[in-house]
């Protein structure tokens, strides 16, 4: 029986399968330093725990509002008005089952056959394939390392074609850790208002955030460019709360309503014991952001010099998130023991099998020239790593 078309141009989430590689290594026994998974390392704060046990034994087990309980919305405005400087209303408001379902919703409801959307690389690895999974075409403009990984408003400008309709920012970034300040989105703001291009900001990494850098909403730049921006976030980064799968989108009412109707026909409401751990989250004590944080930051200091002190990396230094992109494409063309590395999937490959190592390689996000490491891990593990990885070069000849 043959399958859908929709499914034979895309490939499963790289990120996701070599965590999984990783952890089927460490169940046989193997010692395995895994750089791979995008979730911290910390646990979920004790105050979100028991509001979600106080759910259930309240009885709070039923379903609830496709787009999510007003309770769960208010305190999401109440974040957007606060945090970021975004006005939004009820109907303006969507929960979902993370923010990569929010993401997703977004595509069902704006993508179809003939769309272009402008996706910047490097990307995070879901971007292309949920534009492919509805039937639109990705269109991947490269950014170049000595501009911080950022678009340049004459860049999307050109890209722009009768047929866009969207572009996808991801600030601060995974994989490359960097983001873009005020001016920046200004630039990229004035573009999308003149051709009328949607702005799908991905601000899942808001809180992580380095050196003082300010993340800003670009929706927050005026009027005209928040009736084209859909902001989209969650609470799995900024509060240690993957498993529990909730995100949020915000943005024009006739879009929001056009995701509810998707999300009505696929998941119904998310979870309902989540959004009262997430209205906890939001309105709760925030100090474990801070201290959270602090350990991330204490890590990406280590992780990035050592790996600039390898001969032949060089690792921008991150402003935010919790991953390490380091340029290792000097190595390609080396061999050991007659593999020859000819690419950031090669590499990727020689670590684990070699070295015990696992990272992600950097054609998963559109940047072959690199691989990703996520730092969300102990210090510990990071030094154990970082030796593992430093001899492994030093092997190829």
């Amino acid at each position: 029986m043959a399958l859908a078309n929709r499914v034979m141009g895309i490939k499963p989430s790289p990120t996701l399968a070599v965590d999984a590689k990783a952890k089927a290594m460490k169940a046989e026994g193997i010692d395995v330093v895994g750089f791979g998974a995008g979730e911290p390392d910390f646990d979920t704060p004790d105050n979100i725990k028991e509001a979600a046990i106080k759910a259930i034994r309240d009885g709070f087990t039923k379903y609830t509002p496709v787009p999510g309980t007003d309770e769960l919305k208010k305190a999401i405005i109440g974040k957007l008005k606060n945090d970021n400087g975004i006005d939004y209303a009820l109907n303006e408001i969507i929960v979902s089952t993370g923010a990569k379902h929010s993401l997703y919703n977004i595509a069902q409801a704006l993508y179809g056959p003939g769309d272009e959307v402008i996706i910047p690389a490097p990307y995070w690895v879901s971007y292309p394939d949920q534009v492919l999974l509805n039937d639109a075409t990705p269109v991947i403009l490269q950014t170049e390392e000595k501009q911080n990984f950022v678009l340049t408003p004459e860049a999307f400008e050109k890209a722009v074609t009768k047929k866009t309709k969207a572009i996808i920012l991801n600030s601060p970034s995974n994989p490359t850790g960097l983001g873009y300040d005020r001016a920046a989105l200004e630039g990229i703001a004035k573009v999308a208002v003149k051709h009328g291009v949607y702005v799908i900001s991905d601000e899942i990494y808001e809180k992580i955030v380095y050196d003082g850098f300010k993340h800003i909403s670009i929706a927050s730049l005026g009027e005209d460019i928040k009736a084209l921006t859909l902001t989209v976030n969650g609470l799995s980064k900024s509060h240690a709360m993957t498993g529990w799968r909730l995100g949020y989108a915000a943005g024009p009412k006739d879009v929001i309503g056009a995701m509810t109707k998707v999300q009505s026909q696929s998941t119904s409401n998310p979870c309902s014991i989540t959004q009262k751990a997430a209205v906890e989250a939001l309105n709760g004590p925030q100090e474990f952001i801070g201290v959270m944080v602090a350990e991330f930051d204490k890590r990406r200091k280590y992780i990035v010099g050592r790996l600039n002190s390898i001969p032949g990396v060089s690792c921008p230094n991150p402003v935010g998130a919790f991953y390490a992109f380091p340029k290792v494409s000097s190595h390609y063309g080396k061999s050991h023991k007659g593999g020859v590395i000819k690419g950031s999937a090669d590499m990727a490959a020689y670590l684990l099998d070699d070295a015990k190592v696992a990272v992600v390689s950097g054609d998963a996000f559109g940047a072959d020239e690199y691989i990703r490491l996520s730092y969300a891990t102990s210090m510990a593990t990071i030094e154990k790593g970082i030796d593992r990885i430093e001899k492994a070069l030093a092997a190829l000849s």
